[in-house]
C-alpha cells in the first residue's frame, strides 16, 4: 500500500503546508532528494505554536503527540511539493529537538511520535 492509501485507510488527515515563519522556504527539491526545512510545533488544529517544557508543562505523552503534529505538517509540506506522498522513496534524515527541563531523560520517547506517525505512513520507508 502506497502512503497516501495509508493516510486514508487510518483516517489521517494532514492539515494546510504551514507558511514560513520568517525568510525561508520550506523545501527544496535538488534532483530527487526534497530538503524540508525545520518545522516547529505548530498545532494543525488552531495553528498556534504548542508551549511549554517537556517534563515540566507537557507529560511526555502530550511531548509524543507535539511531535506527531510536527510530522503531519512535515507531510502535508512534502505532499504540497511533489504534489504526492507516493513519491517518497525514503525518509532519509530526521532531526528532532525537545523543549524540555534539564532532568528530563525520555527524548527519544517524545520522538517517537513523529518516528511512529512515519511508520504509520511509509512504512519499511521511514527512517527507524
Amino acid at each position: 500500500m502506497g502512503a497516501e492509501s495509508n493516510l486514508k485507510s487510518k483516517n489521517i488527515t494532514l492539515p494546510a503546508p504551514p507558511s514560513p515563519m520568517a525568510n525561508y522556504v520550506t523545501a527544496v527539491r535538488v534532483g530527487n532528494l526534497l530538503f524540508l526545512a525545520g518545522h516547529g510545533p505548530v498545532r494543525g488544529s488552531d495553528g498556534k505554536l504548542a508551549r511549554g517544557k517537556v517534563g515540566k508543562d507537557l507529560s511526555t505523552e502530550q511531548g509524543a503527540q507535539v511531535a506527531r503534529e510536527v510530522g503531519l505538517n512535515l507531510l502535508a509540506t512534502t505532499r504540497a511539493s511533489l504534489g504526492s506522498l507516493d513519491k517518497v522513496k525514503r525518509v532519509v534524515k530526521v532531526l528532532g529537538m525537545v523543549n524540555c527541563t534539564d532532568d528530563f531523560g525520555e527524548q527519544p520517547k517524545v520522538i517517537n511520535g513523529f518516528s511512529d506517525l512515519m511508520v504509520e505512513v511509509f512504512g519499511e520507508r521511514s527512517s527507524r
